[in-house]
């Protein structure tokens, strides 16, 4: 009997690729992950799972690779854990018949100008925003909408990019940061000027057009957008929930979303909710684990059974409360050690600890996902203890950061 075969296509360092790897696993199926370089996810070499080295940047050669697997699998399913991929796993789908995303509709969700521009024509609450191509655009535009004011690519994920700006200082520094080489482009120079919409912070997840679950978020400090906590569910009245999910059914409806997962983001601003930005993927790790611990939904689960064609079960079996905590360094330099992993995981409640950091690893901040050492998750049946839970196990890990000797003497200079 020929073997069922899930392909994804790329993986994460940092994100749901294993949990796709282990979710097809559970369901019987070989994962067949085709990636340009293997030996950039460590986990297909712990859960011994298949990969194949290809320009996954190139659908041809995608095409002939799911081509020759046919003859020794049975493809049931073809899918990522990563956005920038997305788009190709739907034209694979589309040529070899099998269950998948519209391509066009996740190309242009992608586009984040092109995203705002449909969102804005369906009339959906979204903040005030301007293309830019260069600084004097920039600088136009930001006196537009006025400051303080977000400046982010135009396309990519993760917060890559993105930062505050409060005054004009700022905006010269960070548009020269990114016109001028430091940042990288896979097209080019693209920049949203974004109005900047305060108010609290929350992520609709959904399946197809059903709305799972409503986490809140919380970030550290400005300029940049790092995530602090996860909660889920949100603390929100009966009302509040349906005016964020009729929203957010809205989105999918201008987009021509509604096949497979979405992740919409979301402040309830003075004016009510507004929408941020509409994700046409699922919404990265800890995510999927807190509505796991939350609602008992697997979401990557629920994935791969819509991409083998099979029908997926949201029904909600807990009522519970989960969070996550993300570690963060607030210095760069050499990090000496980390430790009390395994403290923090014995920790009543704490469902996982991931440190993705290693000893004797220099650290330099980004400003987005790539600052995190790991993360904490936690979960009981109220909020309350959920959060007590949570910071009895951050408080037991610990580390050490030795600050490199220029910057030092560059602080030591500063008060000369």
């Amino acid at each position: 009997m020929t073997s069922k075969a899930l392909i994804l296509i790329e993986g994460s360092k940092m994100g749901n690729g294993l949990l796709y790897v282990r979710a097809a696993s559970h369901l019987g199926l070989h994962s067949i992950t085709l990636t340009v370089d293997p030996s950039q996810y460590d986990y297909l070499t712990t859960e011994n799972a298949v990969a194949i080295q290809v320009d996954t940047d190139d659908l041809d050669a995608l095409k002939n690779v799911c081509c020759r697997l046919q003859s020794t699998y049975k493809v049931v399913g073809i899918s990522s854990a990563l956005e920038s991929a997305y788009a190709k796993v739907g034209r694979l789908c589309e040529d070899f018949g099998l269950p998948g995303p519209n391509p066009l509709s996740i190309e242009q969700c992608c586009d984040k100008f092109r995203q705002r521009e449909i969102l804005k024509q369906a009339e959906i609450p979204i903040p005030a925003f301007r293309l830019a191509e260069n600084a004097t655009e920039v600088k136009s535009a930001a006196a537009e909408i006025g400051l303080p004011a977000i400046l982010k690519p135009a396309e990519g994920s993760g917060s890559y990019g993105v930062r505050l700006c409060r005054d004009m200082d700022e905006l010269v520094e960070h548009a020269d940061y990114m016109l001028c080489g430091t940042h990288r482009w896979n097209s080019s120079p693209r920049i949203l000027v974004e109005e900047f919409a305060q108010g609290p912070h929350y992520t609709a997840l959904l399946m197809g057009n059903e709305v799972v679950a409503i986490a809140t978020a919380s970030f550290g400090r400005a300029p940049h957008f790092v995530y602090r906590e996860f909660t889920c569910p949100a603390p929100l009245s009966h009302n509040e929930l349906e005016r964020i999910a009729d929203l957010s059914r809205s989105c999918l409806q201008a987009l021509g979303l509604g096949w497979g997962p979405t992740a919409i983001e979301l402040r309830w601003t003075e004016r009510g909710p507004i929408v941020i930005e509409v994700n046409p993927r699922l919404s990265g790790t800890p995510d999927p684990q807190l509505v796991k611990l939350a609602y008992g939904i697997d979401l990557v689960t629920e994935h791969i059974k819509l991409a083998i064609g099979e029908k997926c079960d949201l029904r909600k079996r807990l009522s519970q409360s989960s969070a996550a905590r993300f570690l963060v360094p607030d210095q760069d330099g050499m990090l000496d050690w980390i430790e009390g992993a395994s403290s923090a995981a014995a920790v009543p409640g704490v469902a996982e600890v991931k440190l993705y950091a290693q000893s004797k690893t220099p650290l330099i901040r980004k400003g987005d996902y790539r600052d995190c050492l790991g993360y904490i998750v936690a979960a009981s049946s109220c909020r309350e203890q959920t959060a007590a839970r949570l910071q009895q196990a951050v408080d037991l890990v610990h580390w050490s950061i030795t600050q490199a000797k220029a910057t030092v003497d560059d602080q030591i200079n500063k008060m000369d």
